[in-house]
Parts: C-alpha cells; sequence; structure tokens
C-alpha cells in the first residue's frame, strides 16, 4: 500500500509544484506544502514496514533464498542503495529545501 501510495502522491506534488512553477498562483504552493507533509507520513511508515519485509524476508523464506542467494542479494543491495541514499537525499531537499536551493533545483527533488 505505501509504494503505490508513494508513487502517486510523488507524482501529484511534482505536478503541484510545476504548475506553481509555471503559473505563479500560490494556491499551488499551498497544496504542496499541505500533501509534502502527508507525504512524508506515509513514505516513513512505508520506510519502517520496509526494513521489517527484508528482515522477514532474510527469516522466514530461507529456502527459497538457499537457492537464488546471488540474486536475492544483489537485489537487496540495490534497494538499500537507493532507499537509503538517493530517496533520503531527494526527500531531504524536498522537505527542506524550498528556501535553501532554487526553485528548479528543488523542482528536480521532487
Amino acid at each position: 500500500m505505501f509504494p503505490a501510495f508513494s508513487i502517486g502522491l510523488a507524482s501529484y506534488l511534482a505536478v503541484l509544484e510545476a504548475l506553481w512553477l509555471w503559473t505563479g498562483r500560490e494556491v499551488f504552493l499551498n497544496l504542496f506544502n499541505y500533501w509534502l507533509k502527508i507525504f512524508a507520513v506515509a513514505f516513513g511508515m512505508g520506510v519502517v514496514s520496509g526494513i521489517v519485509m527484508s528482515y522477514q524476508f532474510g527469516t522466514q523464506l530461507v529456502g527459497i533464498l538457499r537457492q537464488d542467494r546471488p540474486g536475492y542479494r544483489s537485489l537487496m543491495a540495490y534497494e538499500v542503495l537507493t532507499a537509503f541514499f538517493l530517496e533520503a537525499g531527494f526527500l531531504g531537499v524536498m522537505l527542506f529545501g524550498l528556501e535553501r536551493v532554487g526553485h528548479k533545483l528543488h523542482f528536480i527533488a521532487t
């Protein structure tokens, strides 16, 4: 549930910010800031559930993982790299960088 909600809401946030940058109307910025808070909570809940899910993969799917250990390791390494480095960096710029970085860079982070 959290990945689908996060992906959809992230797309909506990008559209809202693009509309704000294109038109300059404050209503789009207000909507963006409102939904950004909900996105941050949903993203945080998704991270917490993802940590538990990766632990469950390692403990409860041992029989399957014995057959495909190299594939599983590479997928988990890729997920950790993208989730903890890229997503956290872009989320930090998106949450706290509206007045600290340029508007175009903030839109790219969104």
